[in-house]
């Protein structure tokens, strides 16, 4: 039996949020938060309305953007491309899956040293490591998505004579895409933090540089304002993988 709610659950974020933000808001006003650490939401909320009008943000949030999402194609793409020829050949992943299991768990962030010493200091540098941070869960993911489907279909599509090409367009591409998109989630997230992780150590502009040079002056609400552009850049990515499964896979209710 079913009861009956009064909000939807999309509405229930929401609500917790602005319980939590009044709750924080109160808190330094009756002086139990230090307004130093825990800067009230107000001022946060003003230090972002100031950035929009007085353009401080865009260049920051442009240069972030670009490099996390050229990162993302590259490392996406190769990541993609790896995953459905390791899926498709037992060969070619007998071969390769030890060289991923070794390099994935190592932190791209502790070889980003290595990456500057190798593209310099530049803006290379920095797309470099998150194309890095985007091929392995798309790569991971592709394979387990081409692996998971069912010998049924590879039987039925041979009966009814389909050649490699179609093979691959009509069986293994649609049957692996939830986790292609999965992946995909994964590399957005992991392009975005590992760019503005790359920011925090060498970059004049981004996201990240706004972030470290709040956190050397003290200017905690502008360290609090450039976390919320961040975490909102985040939902967005979420929004359009979701969209794009909605559009693509549509017998599926949705991606984790």
């Amino acid at each position: 039996m079913k009861t009956a709610c009064f909000f939807p659950d999309r509405y229930i974020a929401v609500m917790i949020a602005a319980v939590i933000t009044g709750l924080w808001e109160g808190l330094v006003h009756i002086g139990i938060l230090s307004p130093l650490f825990f800067p009230p939401p107000t001022v946060i909320a003003v230090t972002l309305f100031r950035w929009l009008f007085n353009g401080k943000l865009t260049p920051h949030l442009a240069a972030t953007l670009s490099r996390a999402l050229t990162g993302f194609a590259v490392g996406a793409l190769s990541g993609l491309a790896a995953g459905l020829t390791m899926g498709w050949s037992e060969r070619v992943r007998t071969v390769t899956d030890p060289f991923i299991a070794a390099a994935h768990p190592v932190p791209k962030i502790a070889v980003f040293p290595l990456i500057m010493i190798i593209f310099g200091i530049g803006e290379m540098s920095k797309i470099a490591v998150a194309a890095l941070s985007a091929f392995f869960p798309m790569a991971i993911n592709t394979v387990t998505g081409v692996r998971q489907i069912s010998p049924l279909y590879f039987e039925v599509a041979r009966n009814y004579g389909a050649k490699p090409f179609k093979m691959f367009t009509r069986v293994i591409i649609p049957g692996s895409l939830p986790m292609m998109l999965t992946g995909m989630r994964l590399a957005l997230n992991n392009s975005l933090t590992l760019t503005i992780a790359a920011e925090l150590v060498s970059a004049q502009k981004g996201l990240g540089a706004m972030i470290w040079l709040s956190w050397e002056t003290l200017r905690t609400e502008e360290l609090y304002a450039s976390l919320i552009i961040t975490a909102l850049l985040g939902i967005c990515f979420n929004m359009l993988v979701q969209f794009a499964a909605k559009r693509l896979i549509p017998w599926q209710k949705g991606i984790s």
